[in-house]
């Protein structure tokens, strides 16, 4: 498997989407994409591709977003994929529909060499929360955009305000000791919760006129398969996933029981759907 080189402080990162959380997350890309398709349709409305443009699809994973973008700018436009991920840009590569203007790369745009003022959209839907660096990162990237180009991004909100992630993970505390503490500005799912941050950020790498918008979502769970999908999503992938790693199997099948009855009084029909809030977030570089 490929690793790409990338900035010394990513290490962890770059090592993390390319073992085995990596891949199960390529392995489940059909489940997820069901999951955050909607919030999917909600970046591309706000980012507003137009045919002909150049676009810059960061942390593209399995490539759903960047084969959006590419059917947007088409025909004479262009999406390029990027991610850290070797599995998840395999399915990526599989997958891509023919005749699309797209392509990929295994790369870090953290320090990726980049053709300056190359592209009209940089955009991502919950790929940059992960730099350990984020206004390095930040400003590598607004070098690869036009002078007239523009930024638009989904990030998810506070932990109190997604319990769609959180709540498994709190029934499965009640079987393992509580994970170490992520600090507000480590890379992680949360990272990009503070309003304050973002903007911090954004001017710090030299864009202009930020602005974001919150958006509430009611999340699938179950992604219509009912209760024992919702469990087994939840002990997939995600917060309570990682809580469980490394304990024995007495443990995990109670920490199963308590996420299903956590769960049991939001199913509806097939579907268990939770709350979820996200920002999208938009600027221009200059």
């Amino acid at each position: 498997m490929e690793q790409p080189s990338g900035h010394e402080q990513n290490a962890d990162q770059i090592a993390y989407w390319n073992g085995p959380s990596g891949q199960r997350w390529a392995d489940r890309h059909a489940a997820q994409e069901n999951l955050l398709g909607p919030i999917a349709d909600v970046l591309i409305d706000r980012a507003k591709p137009r045919p002909g443009e150049r676009v810059l699809d960061v942390g593209c994973g399995s490539g759903a977003t960047t084969f959006a973008f590419a059917k947007a700018v088409a025909p004479n436009g262009f999406a390029l994929g990027l991610d850290v991920s070797d599995p998840m840009l395999s399915q990526a590569r599989a997958l891509a529909p023919t005749g699309l203007p797209l392509d990929f790369v295994l790369a870090d745009a953290t320090v990726h060499p980049f053709e300056p003022a190359s592209f009209d959209l940089l955009a991502s839907r919950f790929g940059v929360m992960f730099f350990a660096d984020p206004i390095a990162s930040f400003t590598n990237l607004r070098r690869a955009l036009k002078p007239s180009g523009r930024l638009a991004f989904a990030c998810w909100r506070e932990p109190r305000e997604n319990p769609w992630m959180m709540a498994p993970l709190m029934a499965v505390y009640k079987h393992v000791p509580k994970m170490p503490p992520v600090g507000p500005e480590e890379p992680g799912p949360f990272a990009f919760a503070s309003e304050e941050r973002v903007m911090r950020i954004l001017k710090g790498a030299g864009f202009v006129d930020a602005a974001m918008e919150p958006q509430n979502l009611a999340m699938d769970v179950a992604i219509g398969g009912g209760l024992e999908a919702a469990v087994d999503g939840s002990l997939q992938i995600g917060p309570a996933s990682r809580a469980l790693q490394g304990h024995p199997p007495e443990t995990y099948e109670a920490a199963k029981a308590s996420i299903r009855e956590m769960l049991a009084p939001y199913v509806k029909g097939q579907s268990v759907a939770l709350q979820g809030a996200i920002w999208i977030v938009t600027a221009k570089a200059a």
